[in-house]
């Protein structure tokens, strides 16, 4: 446990604690700090307060930095698809069938546990369970997912999330003909009010926006590509769904006469953000798996 104080000056006057504490650590993310704070870590003139305090001249701020608890997750040796690894992320190919991150009926593993072989500077970011993850894909979703090295580059990555500039383009096979080229899907998310198992439009939920445009048509299926605007669980299955144009192969929302792919035909192909160090933009894409392109030719072979 490391204690450090720091008295507030002039410039810092009327600025949320939070702020300047991120300011004075700049090594640390302000959503950690924020949780030192909600967690009585850090005091102001020997109180504890808000992450919203409005801080003064000459206050005594007063923090103690807690010890990483150690995961209790066992790394695993796990080979991965590396797109690209700097210092400050790396950029996976996650395969099909493979959990993002540890829960109830997925103990071992995930891509956690083979990230956590793979890169030894995660323990700290994001959480024991989710260390380093930005972004989820479901288990049967393939394709592009960015995970952060560093919990400033973490913290840089989530608020591209939180304001639109991450680029996350994906493509699937739905059914039916869509007639348009192109359109929007805006509907809120929630979980679904008669199925906790599942994600539905609910009025009151969270805002979520679809955009896609069609790739090919096939008399009863369409090849599509998705640009996610917001990053809801399930989005894109849950909008495809709305406007009755459900993913080929969806256990959870598909019909129940679907093509047996053994899930939901989605694969995240693009990936574009800025480099949480350099500032550049960079994005990379990846082709879906054979699966998924096996799966074209068969319904193109079929008219």
């Amino acid at each position: 446990m490391t204690n450090t104080n720091y008295i507030a000056e002039e410039k810092d006057k009327g600025k949320r604690l939070d702020k300047v504490l991120t300011q004075v650590i700049p090594d640390k993310s302000r959503s950690q700090i924020q949780e030192w704070i909600t967690d009585h870590y850090v005091t102001v003139n020997g109180e504890y307060v808000k992450t919203n305090y409005k801080c003064k001249v000459s206050d005594q701020i007063h923090w103690e930095e807690p010890e990483v608890k150690p995961l209790e997750i066992e790394p695993e040796n796990i080979p991965l698809d590396v797109v690209f690894e700097d210092q400050a992320v790396i950029v996976i190919n996650k395969p099909r069938g493979m959990v993002v991150h540890p829960s109830a009926g997925h103990r071992t593993g995930t891509l956690v546990h083979a990230l956590l072989y793979h890169c030894d500077d995660l323990s700290g970011i994001n959480g024991v369970e989710r260390p380093g993850i930005v972004h989820r894909l479901d288990k049967d979703t393939s394709g592009l997912l960015v995970v952060a090295k560093t919990d400033i580059a973490h913290q840089h990555l989530v608020e591209q999330l939180s304001n639109q500039q991450m680029k996350r383009i994906y493509e699937t096979i739905v059914h039916g003909t869509i007639e348009h080229e192109s359109g929007l899907i805006d509907a809120p998310i929630a979980r679904d009010p008669k199925d906790r198992q599942k994600m539905g439009i609910v009025s009151g939920g969270k805002k979520a926006v679809t955009h896609f445009n069609v790739v090919k048509r096939y008399p009863e299926y369409t090849y599509v590509h998705c640009q996610l605007e917001t990053g809801r669980t399930h989005q894109i299955r849950v909008h495809m769904r709305y406007i009755e144009h459900p993913i080929v192969g969806d256990p959870k929302y598909g019909p129940r006469k679907t093509l047996d792919i053994g899930g939901q035909a989605l694969h995240a192909r693009e990936v574009g953000f800025y480099h949480p160090l350099t500032k550049e933009w960079i994005e990379f894409e990846k082709e879906a798996p054979s699966y998924f392109q096996n799966v074209l030719i068969n319904i193109a072979d079929k008219y």
